[in-house]
């Protein structure tokens, strides 16, 4: 059961980043620092779901 729900939250924050993605096209985000905080979030986030995936066998146990 643990298994399904890491699942659920990885498809979850894949879903949120791709709308993430959808939503900057056309939006100037190099202004104000933007472009760097947007590249540090899409590293911790992915960082995250490296972790998440990794830590599967452990959850299953």
């Amino acid at each position: 059961m643990a298994g399904h729900q890491v699942d659920r939250a990885i498809d979850a924050v894949d879903a949120a980043m791709r709308e993430l993605k959808r939503s900057l096209r056309g939006i100037p985000i190099r202004r104000e620092g933007f472009k760097s905080r947007h590249d540090r979030m899409a590293k911790a986030v992915a960082k995250l779901t490296v972790a998440l995936e990794d830590s599967r066998p452990a959850i299953n146990d």
